[in-house]
């Protein structure tokens, strides 16, 4: 297996630390507000990451995070005139619900910030211990001149960072470029520390539970291309300054979902929510069109773009559909697979998680379905489709059929080969109506 790293900016092979196990952790959401479909796009990628190495016969631990400490969480609080924690209750619960909509399993461990805070703590009085950190009036911050290669995960030089710094001046800091990791303040949710009131630096969070739960380098970490430069940078230069390590030694950033050309984001309220897409759109059409496409290039998404691959969806449910009703007919049991289309669909994989061949592999399987005429043919295609599908995270819901279907469906296939076709086409409308064409 080969994998794109960012942290090196070119494909190396890939081998687990840990014979076996795979380490992954995931930048998760800030939860003030529903996600959006440029949200999903990681949540998808990554529950395909997950699945795929549990398939290869891998323990995977995959860690992604939830962001309930923020300012933006306290702005939309103070909004609506609520709790802080009962906002963030309301939002995490509505993630979960959108990751399974989406079809994605829940990660392993899904650590809330606001439950680690104690530790967050004591990571901070270490950076200030070893040099690394310093405290002024308004919070605690790094020293990012302290890190020799800063800016290597994102190919910027810190002359340029600091020479192209947007950052308003601030007094309080040595180096317009140090970040906060504890930020003093008695607004909003805030905690007591050695250093006053206050909370824990967004960069700080991640890079501290990461540290907690896998106290070691990891696999992967990954996340949006726009947490990049200065989220993972920053998270980076942490772990350098405590441990001497790049947290992952694979760093994967999954390209951005634009809409019509335009970066998707809710400043702008050119979004559509997770939830509000799949009321019209099966879940399994969207994240064929997200796997269509290479996990590091962008997507422009657009409402022809979903129809193209809502009409996708429909060809391979059809077909499948049609394959398991003749298999359940004929009472036809022996599962059995293409080993030349699997192993096709692996090398895709295996080649930077090249999700847009292994779904070229999936159509080839589909397109064999359709022309095979024995059992035995329609058995391998159908469980090499739907087993490939499945490390996709789509599945097919198949409803069991009535004796009544049953009849119907023998009916009409006898009906067509006698080219009695108005009186086939009769019951075919009643099986499409029945959701089992």
């Amino acid at each position: 297996m080969k994998l794109y790293n960012s942290l090196t900016s070119k494909k190396e092979k890939f081998e687990t630390i840990k014979e076996g196990e795979l380490s992954l952790y995931v930048c998760g959401p800030t939860v003030y507000n529903y996600i959006h479909i440029g949200n999903a796009r990681p949540v998808v990628f990554f529950d395909v990451v997950k699945r795929y190495f549990s398939y290869l016969g891998y323990q995977v631990k995959y860690v992604s995070n939830i962001t309930d400490i923020d300012d933006k969480i306290i702005l939309e609080a103070e909004k609506l005139k609520i709790n802080e924690n009962d906002l963030t209750k309301v939002f995490i619960e509505a993630y979960f619900e959108d990751v399974a909509r989406l079809g994605s399993l829940e990660p392993t461990l899904s650590p809330r910030a606001t439950e680690y805070v104690p530790e967050m703590i004591f990571y901070i009085a270490d950076l200030i211990a070893k040099g690394y950190a310093y405290e002024g009036e308004q919070g605690v911050y790094f020293r990012v001149l302290k890190v020799a290669d800063y800016g290597k995960l994102s190919n910027q030089q810190i002359d340029e960072l600091i020479s192209g710094a947007r950052i308003a001046e601030n007094k309080d800091k040595e180096n317009p470029l140090d970040f906060t990791l504890w930020k003093k303040t008695t607004l909003g949710l805030n905690y007591d520390s050695p250093w006053g009131k206050g909370r824990p630096g967004w960069h700080t969070e991640c890079a501290c539970m990461n540290d907690v739960i896998f106290n070691d380098l990891i696999d992967i970490h990954g996340g949006g291309s726009d947490l990049k430069f200065p989220h993972h940078e920053n998270e980076i230069s942490q772990a350098k300054a405590l441990y001497n390590h790049s947290l992952a030694r694979f760093w994967l950033h999954v390209g951005r979902l634009d809409m019509d050309q335009e970066k998707m984001s809710k400043s702008l309220g050119n979004i559509i929510l997770v939830r509000d897409l799949l009321k019209e759109t099966p879940y399994q059409a969207f994240r064929m069109l997200i796997l269509a496409h290479h996990y590091r290039q962008p997507i422009n998404y657009s409402a022809s773009l979903m129809e193209q691959f809502n009409n996708e969806w429909e060809r391979v449910k059809r077909a499948l559909n049609q394959a398991l009703l003749e298999l359940t007919i004929n009472s036809y049991k022996k599962i059995n697979y293409d080993e030349i289309l699997i192993d096709d669909f692996k090398k895709a994989l295996n080649d930077d998680f090249n999700t847009a061949n292994g779904l070229t592999v999936v159509f080839e399987a589909i397109k064999n379905l359709n022309k095979a005429e024995q059992l035995a043919e329609k058995a391998q295609y159908y469980y090499t489709a739907t087993l490939l599908l499945s490390i996709f995270g789509i599945s097919l819901d198949q409803q069991k059929l009535t004796k009544e279907q049953i009849k119907d469906y023998k009916a009409w296939q006898t009906l067509r080969k006698e080219k009695r076709y108005q009186e086939a086409d009769e019951i075919r409308i009643r099986l499409i109506e029945a959701g089992i064409l």
